[in-house]
């Protein structure tokens, strides 16, 4: 399986690669699954800005592509290994890596002309563990933000955690993505504690807007969060259910 010293050597591939890439995987998306995403007004007409999402299937990221439409610079763990039948997707796309035990000053410098540039990176802050519910946040969305002085827009992608499964059955599984309203950036001042504890508030109220995105039973850390119901009014829509399996 491909490891950690083959990953560390990748990159984004050209944008005109990911905008052609782009195509190919709505029409597979369409092909595969039902897919319904909602709230796509929310996403701000031009970059630079950042979406983080909730990590619930591996084969989240062809997903978060398809709601966004545009080419993104996926911020991915270099420090693991990836089953072969997973890396048709990470070799076509390319993605940032980053090695989450020893962080490199490369990797926040290469995400960081990423919003300089004005395009759009894409974080998974809970890591790359899956769960079918909430994890607490890492903080690097919420720093990068703070950092380049841009903003955070919320996704929740949820029905994709059998997608592998029931393609090899035949069957096309209902996948429902959930595009919040943006958020931030925040000023971050203050001695390191202060940072530090601003950082950690900032990325509690990152995963519950993602919370409000998803289905009650999802919620995890965030459950019963009194923030929830104010920020599912500021998205405007409720989300569906999860579907019954």
């Amino acid at each position: 399986m491909p490891g950690p010293d083959y990953l560390k050597t990748f990159s984004p591939r050209p944008i005109w690669l990911r905008k052609k890439l782009g195509y190919i995987n709505l029409l597979l998306g369409a092909a595969l699954a039902k897919i319904k995403v909602k709230g796509r007004w929310h996403l701000p007409n031009n970059g630079p800005y950042i979406v983080a999402a909730n990590h619930f299937s591996y084969i989240d990221p062809p997903f978060f592509k398809y709601a966004i439409r545009k080419p993104i610079n996926f911020l991915a763990a270099s420090d693991q290994t990836i089953d072969w039948y997973f890396m048709w997707a990470p070799l076509l796309y390319g993605f940032i890596p980053i090695d989450r035990t020893n962080l490199a000053p490369s990797t926040i410098k290469k995400a960081k002309k990423v919003l300089k540039n004005g395009e759009i990176l894409g974080i998974f802050p809970e890591g790359t563990s899956t769960s079918d519910s909430l994890r607490p946040a890492k903080n690097g969305a919420v720093f990068l933000s703070t950092v380049e002085k841009v903003p955070i827009v919320p996704m929740a992608i949820y029905g994709a955690e059998t997608a592998w499964e029931d393609f090899f059955r035949g069957v096309r599984p209902r996948v429902k993505i959930n595009i919040g309203k943006p958020f931030g950036p925040f000023d971050v001042s203050g001695n390191r504690q202060e940072k530090a504890h601003k950082l950690e508030s900032i990325g509690k109220e990152l995963i519950c807007r993602i919370g409000a995105l998803l289905p009650e039973d999802r919620h995890g850390v965030c459950q019963d969060d009194e923030r929830i119901p104010e920020f599912q009014k500021e998205n405007g829509f409720h989300p569906a259910p999860s579907q019954k399996l």
